[in-house]
């Protein structure tokens, strides 16, 4: 048994022992759980995808005569003002009035990280206390107080890969889905995603520090559409969405290299955010939970036109193959979320927690690791 205190010490004064979680895989088959859990310390994850419900919130400063911002854009896309005088929030899916689909809040966060100006244009109603009514104003993110990402739903710990059972094209969130079951897509970094690291969320919590974005931020609380009663692997994995985090940190200090825009054709915006959490090595039983591989990761593969019901679970490993079978048919498959960048984010993790730059923290409260399935939205009124 070792305690965070414990580590955070060893990680002082140079002597922890940390591995990426693609690292622990081969640790644990050569030596064991035990003995893995004596020689580690911390293993680190890390993911690249697609999470759409992100945004940021910031504080423009006040002007002269100043202004009560009842109705924000920023390079013209809509952000929610009712907050307070010069404070708004700007959410990755919103698009552009005057671009549509090519340009949206995604776009406006990345060209803000990546030090470009910003068009600000806010209208209010007037006050005595805030008399002016319009303001057009170029911001940045030298020139803003704060802006800080506060993404409510983040990280989920796993998700359903996406087909398409219909004889035309689908444009979904889940990318082109092309007719006749003619390919699958997927979107999780399997063994090195971090819920499925931590599956019962011994570890992480409200108050968990994580990479995110290329800065250091927190867990804030437990992400919307957080469902841990899903079916699991004996291993503790889940098959399905399962755990999500509500993250915050400082968007001054993240990279343009881990928080990037993009466009689904005909779907819409979404933004593509760089997470990775420190998994502490306690005991055996989180060295065997940090060694879980590909091969010991399923999802359902889902009929995302909604079309049928149709679903058959697959591994991870089956998946990253390129192919999967369905009705004896060979599929092609392909990730949407980046393994490339997401082992990247576990490698800068690891030399950061090696250099003595990034500690493990203790979270406040854990995890809900029970719950009921979620609510459904009652339509009968329609």
């Amino acid at each position: 048994m070792k305690t965070i205190e414990e580590i955070n010490e060893k990680i002082k004064n140079g002597t922890a022992v940390v591995v990426t979680a693609e690292e622990m895989i081969g640790i644990v088959e050569e030596m064991g759980t035990k003995k893995a859990a004596q020689k580690v310390d911390v293993v680190t994850t890390g993911t690249f995808s697609p999470m759409c419900s992100s945004g940021a919130f910031i504080n423009f400063g006040h002007s002269s005569p100043p202004i009560r911002m009842t109705r924000v854009w920023l390079n013209d896309v809509m952000a929610y003002a009712g907050i307070a005088a010069v404070d708004a929030y700007i959410g990755a899916t919103e698009l552009s009035e005057s671009q549509g689909m090519a340009y949206g809040g995604a776009h406006v966060m990345e060209d803000f990280i990546s030090g470009k100006d910003i068009r600000l244009y806010a209208e209010s109603y007037g006050t005595d206390c805030y008399p002016r009514k319009s303001i057009t104003t170029t911001i940045n993110r030298d020139n803003v107080n704060q802006a800080f990402m506060f993404n409510p739903r983040n990280c989920y710990q796993n998700y359903y890969a996406g087909t398409n059972s219909t004889n035309k094209t689908i444009y979904t969130y889940m990318g082109t889905l092309l007719p006749n079951f003619g390919n699958v897509t997927y979107c999780t970094s399997g063994q090195l995603s971090p819920l499925l690291n931590d599956p019962e969320y011994r570890t992480i919590g409200i108050g968990t520090r994580v990479f995110l974005g290329g800065a250091q931020g927190y867990v804030a609380y437990q992400g919307t559409q957080h469902d841990p009663g899903q079916e699991r692997m004996p291993n503790g994995t889940p098959v399905g969405g399962a755990g999500t985090l509500a993250l915050i940190g400082d968007m001054k200090k993240m990279s343009a290299r881990f928080v990037r825009a993009a466009i689904y054709e005909k779907y819409g915006v979404t933004l593509f955010v760089g997470v990775g959490i420190p998994i502490p090595v306690l005991d055996e039983d989180m060295a065997a939970k940090t060694s879980v591989s590909d091969k010991d990761i399923f999802t359902y593969i889902v009929d995302k036109s909604g079309a049928t019901s149709f679903s058959q679970l697959v591994s991870y490993h089956e998946l990253r193959s390129g192919n999967v079978v369905i009705n004896g048919k060979k599929v092609p498959t392909a990730p949407l979320s980046s393994m490339k960048v997401a082992r990247e984010i576990a490698d800068i993790l690891k030399q950061q927690i090696l250099k003595g730059e990034f500690l493990i923290s203790e979270p406040a409260e854990l995890l809900p690791k029970t719950g009921e399935r979620l609510n459904k939205l009652d339509v009968r009124g329609d």
